[in-house]
């Protein structure tokens, strides 16, 4: 990775990672569709400065599908941070979500609904396969993005009592 894509994803995104469990699981939706395969996981950093992954790689069907947001909420950016086109979303609650590389043509202060397109993917992110980056952060923290979209709570398997045979 890019020195400066490092410096400008610290500047967007701080390291710290927020505890797990904290995220609306409920009524939060994939920004693409179909339900994309995850390429690469969350990986914060111990500090800002390290290299780590500050969301989700998602695959996407092919480049130019819509990106949907996945919460309502209202525009905060849109623009090109080092080379590639970035939209990000404020949820309120201190929740924004971020998406790379995705071209709008929405502006800062734009209300959108959860679902509503935000924007269409471009390439380059994942190289020859198409993928979108979806960071979320609570304040200054990083949290999971799949924590808001699949339930990532161990499963747990019970003994079979005496009656379930």
């Amino acid at each position: 990775m890019k020195a400066s894509l490092v410096l400008a994803a610290a500047l967007l995104l701080p390291a710290t990672a927020a505890p797990a469990g904290t995220a609306p699981r409920d009524s939060w939706e994939w920004p693409l569709s179909p339900r994309p395969a995850v390429l690469r996981a969350f990986d914060p950093p111990d500090k800002p400065w390290m290299s780590g992954h500050r969301g989700v790689d998602l695959e996407a069907t092919h480049d130019g599908v819509p990106v949907t947001s996945p919460e309502s909420g209202t525009v905060s950016f849109v623009g090109v941070v080092v080379d590639r086109p970035v939209i990000t979303i404020d949820h309120g609650g201190g929740l924004r979500s971020s998406f790379e590389p995705v071209h709008s043509p929405l502006t800062a202060g734009t209300l959108v609904a959860k679902g509503e397109p935000i924007g269409t993917l471009q390439p380059g992110h994942c190289g020859a396969i198409a993928c979108v980056h979806w960071g979320v952060r609570r304040g200054d923290a990083y949290v999971n993005p799949l924590e808001f979209v699949t339930d990532l709570r161990p499963s747990i398997l019970l003994p079979l009592g005496p009656d379930t045979g």
